[in-house]
């Protein structure tokens, strides 16, 4: 092991990669006075030149007010040139960098030429390597072996992102914020992760990764923000864009289902038609973006033996056949008003229908007696309705911007479970309903003043969130179910905020400095009658800062140290105080007791470019308090295991990570990830209320894991592009136990037609099935091994079309 981690660790020193966003063009501002009489001054020539050669690059006059915009200007050295017959030309060394869009010059006085000016050194922001260092951007139309399916899947195959049960993690926690176009909606959670793996990914244009987040943004998701930005279309007149694929998964058996139970999927068929349009004309820009993906997908397939203190021993199998329709439609109309106003407004309609069918047989170790057979009917279906509108207003400064937005968010989770609960001696027939609304409203307003400097960013949030949730029983013969845990609740939540972020940047420093103050008051209210559970709920003011401090060795190395402070607030699924009997014998408790978890990091990062090819390596450091997991034990008398919702006290997550690309030739590139990284969770006690008082203890976990990730491209003639993805995945800590190591490779290919104007594709998911997932889990009174056998092979074919 040791020597494996040596090797690990060496191997990310000598690799990089170069994936960051950065901004590619700045756009300067000024005003143009006279410098005897203050005045304004009109029709001034100015004039943007190379420092190296004295190049022309850009030229505009000063319109009445005497200010002027230069556009489009890409980080380096220059020389500014102001001129107006009867005044002294005015020369200024100007240094443009990346850290912002806008750079503002402030006020360049022209004197009457019997004067001379001094020259005058104007320093911007400049990232001397082109990038901050706390953000990934990747577009979806590159990532071709992913093509045509989720956004979950659309993800796998992403530096730094490891993907398991269905949940997103960064750098090994799954503690990760989603966002849609920078905001939270329900359609991939408030809080936590839902959605993703339906979301179909031709919708999307980019996905943005943000390892440290400045005040700007909320300051749940210990781990980190994931925004997914919609496709908008920039070009003038009618645009659009068609696209079709389809694809099969679960092409074989991979393991023979335990006796007497229905079949697993086989060939399982994948569908997702698209279609964006676009029309932007004079003030107008209206858009629309439609998208469906059904899937049938061998959703699970876990073989687990579990071996209770006593001595049984219990042989059992989840399998579980999933039917899956999404439909997401967005729309919505940029209107122009005038040079410094806009306003937007747009909808988004996301309905997601799942039907679950389920088989759990129970048999003795050597499977000669079957002792149950628990099959389900799961029918789900989520309805979410978005509604925005976003004004701003540009102030006669360029970049100097007010921004308000408005969102309001309505989700209903109506959900139905079927059970025949199969013994030898009766069968039960037991039903659960459960309706859930979810109400949003936020408010937004942001303002950003470019300083001479660098900027000013500061605002408010305000969020109101309801969620009335009823749960009804229906038990049958001898039903398992509590039938005396069902009832309503409402889980409310009031969140204001202010922030304030200043960035500075010279040829040498670069500062980043922001807080967050935020108040939360949450209240869970319960049905007063519930056996176990009353209202409860919790409220805090804390302040969230974020820090981060950059040295330019020269024009290709930085070096960069962040800190930021971070939260994670329980969700409401993490409250629910109702069971769900996804396992016939295993049952998902919330727990309304649950405090919020506080987390810090601290990571410096180095980062150096080269023709072709970069590096870019972190190390970094997270401590959380009250970290919150599910605790998984028993209760006297009885086999059932309740996983419940804790705080457990204090974990770490240290690491390091290293990012690698190049271009060796005109026709192949590739990039490779790794990250290493030490998860421990310290010994913790804890009761766990439902559905008697009972007390768990554990002993400190620690482990050391990794993932690499190795992406290679290939450009060949006649517009033939491929793409071959080796993922590894190290064995890693999970709540009380441990996911074993698994590796996949996917392969795409693409080709694009009629000019470019068309584009056929091709691509296979884990291409020698090898993705399994293997747990072993030390729970109190039991032992617990399992392999899932989940579907993970899929082939697809897909047509797009630009019009």
């Amino acid at each position: 092991m040791r020597i494996k981690i040596i090797l690990l660790f060496t191997l990310m020193v000598l690799f990089h990669i170069r994936v960051y966003a950065q901004i590619k063009s700045v756009t300067l501002s000024g005003l143009v006075k006279d410098k005897t009489a203050n005045a304004s001054l009109s029709f001034v020539n100015v004039v943007l030149k190379t420092d190296s050669d004295g190049a022309f690059v850009i030229g505009t006059v000063t319109n009445e007010e005497g200010r002027f915009t230069l556009s489009g200007i890409k980080p380096g050295n220059y020389f500014l040139e102001t001129s107006l017959v009867g005044y002294t030309t005015n020369r200024q060394t100007l240094f443009v960098g990346s850290l912002s869009e806008f750079l503002d010059i402030t006020t360049i006085e022209l004197a009457p030429n019997t004067l001379a000016l001094q020259e005058v050194v104007i320093t911007g922001k400049q990232d001397a390597v082109s990038e901050k260092m706390e953000k990934k951007t990747f577009s979806v139309a590159d990532n071709i072996s992913q093509s045509g399916g989720s956004v979950l899947q659309a993800m796998q195959n992403l530096p730094g992102v490891t993907v398991q049960d269905g949940k997103v993690q960064l750098r090994g926690n799954d503690k990760v914020t989603i966002l849609i176009d920078g905001k939270q909606t329900a359609l991939t959670g408030f809080g936590n992760q839902t959605g993703l793996d339906n979301l179909p990914a031709s919708a999307i244009e980019k996905i943005e990764i943000i390892n440290n987040p400045s005040a700007r943004y909320d300051a749940n998701g210990n781990a980190g923000i994931i925004n997914i930005i919609y496709k908008k279309e920039t070009q003038e007149g009618f645009t659009g864009k068609a696209g079709f694929a389809t694809g099969l998964g679960a092409l074989w058996v991979r393991k023979e289902n335990l006796p007497t139970i229905r079949p697993q999927y086989r060939s399982t068929p994948k569908i997702n038609p698209s279609l964006a349009l676009n029309y932007r004309k004079n003030k107008i820009n209206a858009f629309f973006q439609g998208d469906y993906l059904y899937t049938e997908t061998l959703n699970k397939n876990e073989f687990v033996t579990r071996t209770y203190d006593d001595g049984t021993i219990i042989r059992q199998q989840t399998k579980r056949n999933r039917n899956t329709g999404f439909l997401a439609l967005k729309s919505g109309i940029d209107w122009n008003i005038n040079s410094s106003n806009t306003l937007t407004v747009s909808g988004l309609y996301g309905s997601e229908k799942i039907i679950d069918h389920g088989d759990e047989p129970f048999f003795n170790a050597n499977l000669s007696e079957r002792y149950r057979l628990w099959q389900f009917l799961e029918d789900e279906l989520k309805t979410t309705v978005v509604g925005s509108a976003a004004y701003q207003h540009k102030f006669k400064q360029a970049g100097h911007l007010l921004n308000i937005g408005f969102n309001y968010t309505f989700h209903r989770e109506d959900e139905k479970y079927f059970f025949d609960n199969i013994l030898p001696t009766y069968t039960g027939k037991d039903a659960f309903k459960l309706i859930s609304d979810e109400h949003v409203a936020d408010l937004n307003i942001d303002y950003i003043k470019p300083l001479r400097y660098g900027r000013l960013e500061g605002g408010l949030k305000v969020r109101k969130r309801d969620i009335p949730t009823n749960m009804q029983f229906f038990p049958g013969l001898n039903s398992p179910l509590d039938v005396d845990a069902g009832g309503k609740a409402t889980y409310k939540e009031v969140i204001p905020a202010l922030y304030g972020t200043y960035v500075f940047e010279n040829e040498k420093y670069e500062a980043e400095l922001g807080l967050r103050l935020e108040y939360v008051d949450l209240q869970y209210q319960v049905n007063p009658n519930h056996p176990t559970y009353k209202s409860d709920g919790y409220h805090y003011t804390q302040p969230f800062p974020n820090v981060r401090l950059a040295y330019k060795i020269n024009d290709l190395n930085k070096i960069s140290l962040f800190y930021n402070r971070r939260v994670d607030r329980p969700n409401e699924v993490d409250i629910r105080i109702f069971p769900k009997y996804d396992d016939a014998e295993i049952i998902k408790v919330g727990n309304p007791e649950l405090q919020p978890q506080f987390t810090n990091l601290l990571e410096v990062g180095y980062k150096t470019s080269w023709t072709g090819g970069s590096f870019y390596s972190a190390a970094y450091h997270r401590f959380a308090n009250k970290t919150i997991t599910r605790i998984a034990s028993t209760v006297p008398g009885s086999n059932l295991i309740y996983a419940i919702f804790q705080n457990i006290g204090k974990s770490y997550n240290t690491g390091l990570e290293t990012v690698l690309t190049q271009e060796v030739n005109k026709w192949y590139s590739f990039n490779l990830n790794l990250n290493g990284y030490r998860n421990q969770i310290n010994g913790f006690t804890v009761q766990n209320k439902y559905p008697v008082l009972h007390t768990f203890t554990a002993p400190q976990q620690e482990l050391i894991s990794g993932n690499a990730k190795l992406n290679n491209t290939f450009h060949f003639p006649n517009s033939l592009e491929a793409q071959l993805t080796a993922i590894y995945l190290a064995a890693d800590l999970i709540p009380q136990g441990k996911i074993d190591a698994r590796f996949s490779l996917d392969l795409g290919l693409k080709k694009s037609l009629q000019n470019g104007k068309g584009e056929v594709f091709f691509n296979a998911t884990d291409l020698f099935n090898t993705m399994v997932i293997k747990r072993e889990i030390d729970g109190e009174g039991f032992g617990y091994t399992s392999q899932d056998y989940y579907e993970t092979q899929v082939l697809r074919v897909g047509y797009n079309y630009k019009f």
